[in-house]
């Protein structure tokens, strides 16, 4: 039985072997079983400014090209996604039947590659389901931009394309000519949760998502509610802005819960809406821009019957985690929305495109197309027991975008009961100011600090640090500060033999109260060990097993804005602190060396931002002790009592 197998083998190599090429390297659509994607340059010409020959690579050219997406398998290929891996500094000028996925508006830049997605058309029909019919199997794409660099006879072809959706497989796409190719195949070992037969597609999982639900619709126009739900449990937004892009001439008529940042019509009143509308008051109406912005309103239009009355509405745009406090980690509003020709009929519904949201201090989020599914449902609002269904629904998901290039917003200083200096905060940890008082280097490590430097302002540090690192050579210019917000000093208080305690001090250096504060720290080694937070509300993070969730108690939600000295003419502004100490036991971490790093955090996070952390720990040799507390514990402990009491009888 053995031998028959080994010489059938080479037989059966041989006859998939050609199958197998067949579906990656023919230029042929009919020999690709699966999603054929085609990019093809058809023209381009060079355009002004000319430049001298040295710098051809500086030279900018008109392209013209067309990207194809064929769908051969039997199923219809819901949303569908490319990505073409531009390559030449392309600015992308124009692109018909396609939006970028990510949100991003043309004209734009894609140089670094980008993703289209199919707009209106965002599904493509199988032969199988139309019989043939190439033009509902087929998407055309045609692109107009701009590239450096690559003249005549060359051709300016993308490194790459491939099919972005999920389930897929795409091989190495080839070049040749003035065309790049590949034929994606279905995944086999991929799982999928859409049929032939469904119109919609399942609810997407993301950092944040957004609903676009049509509640009401009449024939040139319908109401929307738009929900906006943050699912991470260490990221919030404050001050949102939300905004998106008209495709087909839609205008904002009314709204509630929240308000367009500019209230204009002019693009109505002077276009192709008011030639329509011609019997409409336009004063009456909201927004007119092909773009607008949306801002979430304040605490008090909560009960307003003109503005508010919307559930999740009017909290000044903040949206906390939902491990934090789920009722307040949504926002939403409704608006009604009037409609142009060739679309006035009461089931042709187009959501907006190019999605888009940010916050003051918020993470930067990358938001895919909406995407249909089912239709929402919402309490009844007779009081019944049943509920509601949408006319339609679409969701968007955004995914938290990390930049490299960000700087942080907090830092991280370091000390511990073994030793008498503070390991402070990274120099410039985040950005260095363009024009400081005192010329400073960006480049020195900090300074070691006596733990009173803490709680002063880091240009009334320079005589203390002077003072501590007296017998060492100091540089010059001395180090900058780390220009953060916020700081968080974590100092070991304790290691005996049964367990450990830690101290984590909040001080707020800015100049307004931080409201609905919280923290997350990151322990790989310890959490295990994990007991209690004494002044704070501290637990571990759901579905991870390293991380604690801290916030204050109900009536210590505020961290305090910095204030002036009692004596401002000789005193310093004092940072709003909050302190708590965190205890851990050792029976579930046998082996665990506190001192040495494993009590300290590998990150830290302050209201959805990551700071930025110290490169050394303290250093010690006497680094465990019965249950003691050296001089620098005593004294932080009783500064910041002496200030958090203080603040209070100031409110008060």
């Amino acid at each position: 039985m053995m031998a028959t197998s080994l010489i059938f083998l080479p037989l059966i190599l041989l006859i998939s072997l050609p199958v197998s090429i067949s579906q990656t390297s023919s230029n042929n659509a009919r020999d690709c079983n699966g999603i054929f994607i085609t990019y093809d340059y058809n023209s381009g010409f060079p355009i002004p400014p000319t430049v001298l020959a040295s710098e051809s690579n500086n030279q900018a050219y008109n392209f013209r090209s067309t990207l194809t997406i064929l769908n051969n398998i039997p199923d219809e290929l819901k949303s569908w996604k490319v990505f073409v891996g531009f390559q030449h500094r392309e600015f992308l000028v124009s692109a018909s039947q396609a939006v970028l996925a990510d949100g991003t508006t043309l004209p734009g830049d894609v140089g670094n590659g980008t993703v289209f997605a199919g707009f209106p058309t965002t599904d493509l029909k199988s032969a199988i389901q139309t019989a043939g019919d190439v033009n509902q199997m087929e998407a055309r794409i045609k692109l107009v931009g701009t590239q450096y660099g690559v003249a005549s006879p060359a051709v300016p072809l993308p490194s790459s394309i491939s099919l972005a959706n999920d389930g897929f497989l795409c091989p190495t796409s080839i070049s040749q000519g003035n065309r790049t190719r590949v034929c994606c195949v279905k995944d086999p070992s991929a799982k999928s949760n859409i049929t032939a037969s469904e119109e919609i597609q399942p609810r997407q999982e993301g950092d944040l998502t957004i609903m676009y639900d049509v509640t009401s619709s009449s024939e040139s126009n319908y109401w929307a509610q738009v929900t906006i739900s943050n699912n991470n449990h260490t990221s919030r937004l404050d001050n949102w802005q939300l905004s998106w892009e008209w495709m087909r001439d839609e205008f904002i008529y009314s709204m509630k819960g929240a308000y367009p940042t500019v209230v204009d019509t002019g693009d109505c009143i002077f276009g192709k809406q008011g030639e329509y509308y011609k019997g409409m008051d336009f004063s009456k109406a909201l927004n007119c821009e092909k773009r607008p912005t949306i801002i979430d309103l304040p605490l008090e239009k909560t009960n307003d019957t003109t503005l508010g009355m919307v559930p999740f509405c009017c909290r000044n745009g903040t949206i906390l985690p939902p491990f934090m406090d789920a009722s307040k980690s949504k926002s939403a509003f409704v608006m009604q929305v009037y409609k142009m020709s060739p679309d006035l009929n009461m089931s042709v519904i187009h959501p907006p495109q190019n999605w888009k949201i940010n916050g003051t201090y918020s993470l930067g989020y990358l938001c895919g197309p909406p995407v249909r599914v089912s239709p929402s449902l919402f309490p009844n609002p007779a009081g019944l027991s049943s509920d509601t269904a949408a006319v339609a629904s679409w969701q968007v998901t955004c995914n938290i975008s990390i930049s490299t290039l960000k700087k942080p917003k907090c830092c991280v200083s370091f000390s511990a009961f073994f030793n008498d200096s503070v390991v402070p905060c990274n120099t410039c940890a985040c950005g260095c100011n363009t024009s400081p008082s005192n010329v400073c280097s960006a480049t020195e490590p900090p300074l070691l600090l006596p733990s009173e430097a803490l709680l002063v302002p880091f240009d009334n540090r320079t005589e203390m640090a002077k003072d501590f690192n007296k017998r060492r050579d100091l540089p010059n210019p001395l180090p900058c500060g780390d220009n953060c917000g916020v700081s968080i000093n974590w100092h070991l208080l304790s290691d005996f033999r049964g367990g450990w305690t830690a101290r984590v001090t909040l001080f707020n250096w800015g100049d307004t109260h931080i409201v609905d504060w919280f923290a997350a720290v990151q322990l790989d080694k310890a959490i295990e060990g994990f007991e209690k937070a004494y002044s704070f509300n501290g637990t571990i993070m759901p579905d991870t097993n390293n991380t604690i969730f801290i916030q204050g108690f109900s009536g210590l939600t505020y961290l305090l804005a910095e204030r002036r000295g009692n004596n401002p003419r000789k005193d310093p502004p004092v940072p709003g602190t909050e302190q708590s100490v965190i205890s851990f036991t050792k029976k579930t971490t046998p082996g665990i060396d506190v001192g040495a790093g494993d009590g300290f955090p590998n990150k830290i996070y302050f209201n959805g931002e990551e700071c930025s952390l110290p490169v050394i720990l303290p250093s010690g040799c006497n680094r465990r002790v019965p249950l003691a507390s050296s001089a620098f514990t005593l004294l932080l402990t009783m500064l910041v009592l002496m200030v958090l009491q203080l603040s209070l009888w100031l409110e008060i």
